[in-house]
């Protein structure tokens, strides 16, 4: 299992922003926008400021992982000095200026895509790649948005020779877990790490005693507990979207498929091999 040792204050906030109450949530706004403020506040301060209780204060530092207000403090104050770039990324779109909203969607899609990459533990993610290389079956497991990062990742673990599929259907899904052989694997794709029907192929997953690997957002999740490994992604779409309780950004997670796929392609020895015959087997498509 993952720890949230090597993940920032603010990608906390953000992964439990959905959970939060909202007095909570008056508190991770104030946080969000005035980051390096918190770091020379008082609990009472903050809470006057947020116009909440000194609890809520403190409840809401523990629910996003930090033991209380004074930590929560001193971690800002170590990633504001070892990370910079944090306390300088704007948050802006403006419809009358696509240049700097773009600007903005690019440093924010930078900090997700390091966030994520920083966080896999590479101990990890080796036992996880040895389990893939000696599958007989590779399984992509996903509902809703999640879908094409499916789609994608089983087409690219076939081009390596390893057999894999996925079904934007859950029933076809969950149907053919109940047939595969114990040597499978499933990768279980999923922001919130709660969609009901893919906790219904998890569970099939967990009865056949077929290994799990999560790809989510939340390392707490009720698909985190039930899986064999987690590789965490990182989502920022609530830096831009604060009152929608949407997480509906691929990039993170599909950039941990692809780093599966980059180091299984490099370990497989009759990885190009099989890619050659792939694009020789459908070269006649192409123009």
């Amino acid at each position: 299992m993952q720890t949230e040792d090597n993940i920032s204050v603010l990608d906390k906030v953000l992964s439990n922003y959905s959970s939060l109450f909202e007095a909570e949530k008056k508190v991770a706004d104030f946080v969000l926008d005035h980051s390096t403020e918190v770091i020379d506040m008082t609990v009472a301060e903050v809470a006057n400021d947020c116009s909440v209780s000194e609890a809520t204060v403190i409840r809401f530092c523990k629910r996003c992982g930090c033991q209380g207000f004074h930590r929560l403090k001193l971690d800002l104050a170590r990633e504001s000095d070892t990370h910079g770039i944090k306390k300088d990324i704007p948050n802006e779109l403006h419809a009358n200026d696509i240049g700097s909203s773009i600007r903005n969607i690019l440093a924010n899609k930078q900090e997700e895509l390091q966030e994520t990459l920083a966080g896999i533990d590479p101990s990890q993610c080796d036992r996880v790649l040895n389990l893939l290389q000696g599958a007989r079956t590779v399984v992509f497991s996903a509902v809703g948005n999640t879908i094409p990062i499916a789609l994608d990742g089983a087409y690219k673990f076939n081009e390596l020779g390893i057999t894999s599929f996925t079904s934007s259907v859950w029933e076809n899904m969950l149907a053919m877990l109940r047939t595969l052989p114990s040597d499978a694997v499933m990768i279980a794709l999923s922001a919130s790490g709660e969609s009901k029907h893919l906790l219904y192929m998890v569970d099939c997953a967990v009865e056949r005693k077929i290994p799990i690997i999560a790809v989510t957002n939340h390392i707490h999740s009720s698909l985190a507990k039930k899986s064999t490994y987690v590789l965490r992604s990182v989502s920022r779409e609530r830096m831009f979207f604060r009152n929608h309780s949407f997480l509906s950004t691929r990039l993170s997670m599909m950039a941990v498929v692809e780093i599966l796929y980059f180091l299984l392609c490099s370990r497989k020895e009759d990885s190009f091999h099989c890619i050659d015959v792939h694009e020789q087997s459908i070269a006649d498509e192409k123009m």
